[in-house]
């Protein structure tokens, strides 16, 4: 009996192992498993096992590369760069602009002039006329001195030769001997520079930005120094008027040292060879001895690189005679050396440029005529004087 049962349990341990044996052959086999997890084991096919990939010809047409080539990137187009018009001949093509100053200045005047007797009341309205245009008191009396002289020598004329004779008084008055340079020439190592001055409201940075386009004009290099940091869309301002024609700014924070960014824009202009540096200041009141101050402290800080060589005061020309007060506040300051008139068209205030000039001996070097960035022009005495009297007709 014991031998029977011992052969029985040898018989169970056999068909174990042998159903073990068989078990990892037949997983190898497995269906994929059904949905809800799992990992799949398969056989790796051998190359002979595999099908060839057959695609359709016309399955091409209209299908992308399999492999796409990069996108080209185009380099950033730099913006091209405003030609500024040259300034020779500015103020004879912008005559138009002093359409209106002409009914004072001009036809105004030849039309009392060309009466076949001039009385006492013919001479007060040509005064009233010119002081009218701000040629001031003083100057309008001296003026119609010689005219009455002229008159009273030379009789009855045509109105051809009294309009030849009202020039030529126009153009003394003017005082043309009066040197109109712009001091731009870089001198040995350093550029030249010149300073912007003149109250708020006057159009102080545009016509910075405008000096600019005239000197690029004229063949100089340019670079602009922000130096009025308390109103903040100065700064932004003439920065846009040097990008237009490729000109540098240097710029402080808002707010900073006017002095401060005055001086780091000449060092720049040195290191990088420019020929003019111009330097926009804050607008100041005539009246407020702080900021002049500090306009003064400006100029002294600027002085460090080497003397300056203009000091541009920018007067709004319908202020009238209020202009020469200013001009003689910033004169005491810093020493101004020219005039920049603008806001001339559509006024009959061009006779300011005499009253300044009479009063000051101060020098108009330029005239702004318009909005236009070139409606900025060298001041000619006589150019000027045939725009206000229009055309011999």
């Amino acid at each position: 009996m014991e031998y029977v049962v011992a052969a029985v349990i040898l018989l169970v341990v056999l068909v174990a192992g042998a159903v073990g044996l068989m078990v990892p052959r037949m997983r190898r086999r497995e269906l994929p498993p059904q949905a809800g997890g799992g990992t799949t084991t398969l056989e790796r096919p051998t190359e002979d096992e595999i099908p060839p990939l057959v695609v359709p010809a016309e399955a091409d047409e209209g299908l992308p590369p399999l492999i796409e080539e990069p996108p080209v990137l185009e380099t950033e187009r730099k913006p091209e760069l405003d030609q500024p018009e040259p300034t020779a001949g500015r103020l004879v093509r912008l005559r138009a602009r002093l359409a209106r100053s002409q009914t004072v200045l001009g036809r105004g005047l030849l039309s009392v002039l060309s009466r076949d007797h001039l009385d006492e009341d013919a001479w007060e309205e040509i005064e009233d006329s010119l002081i009218s245009a701000d040629v001031g008191v003083e100057a309008t009396q001296a003026l119609v001195e010689r005219l009455r002289e002229r008159v009273r020598v030379l009789g009855t004329r045509t109105v051809a030769e009294v309009r030849a004779q009202l020039a030529e008084e126009l153009t003394a008055a003017l005082e043309p001997d009066m040197d109109r340079t712009l001091r731009t020439e870089p001198h040995e190592g350093r550029p030249a520079v010149v300073l912007v001055v003149g109250v708020n409201g006057a159009g102080k940075t545009t016509t910075c930005g405008k000096i600019g386009r005239v000197l690029i004009a004229d063949g100089r290099s340019v670079l602009f120094g922000a130096a009025d940091t308390f109103r903040a869309a100065a700064a932004e301002q003439l920065a846009t008027w040097g990008e237009r024609v490729g000109a540098e700014t240097v710029r402080g924070p808002e707010g900073g040292d006017p002095a401060s960014v005055a001086f780091d824009a000449v060092k720049r202009g040195i290191d990088t060879g420019i020929d003019t540096v111009l330097i926009d200041t804050a607008g100041r009141l005539q009246n407020k001895v702080g900021l002049m101050d500090e306009l003064g402290k400006v100029k002294r800080v600027v002085e460090k690189h080497g003397p300056v060589d203009e000091t541009l005061l920018i007067l709004d020309a319908t202020t009238g005679q209020n202009g020469l007060e200013q001009a003689r506040v910033f004169t005491e300051v810093v020493d101004v050396t020219g005039v920049v008139l603008t806001k001339l068209d559509g006024t009959a205030k061009g006779g300011i440029v005499i009253a300044v000039q009479r009063k000051l001996g101060i020098p108009v070097k330029l005239v702004g005529l318009g909005e236009g960035p070139d409606d900025l022009a060298p001041f000619e005495p006589g150019a000027f004087v045939e725009a206000l009297l229009g055309s011999d007709s």
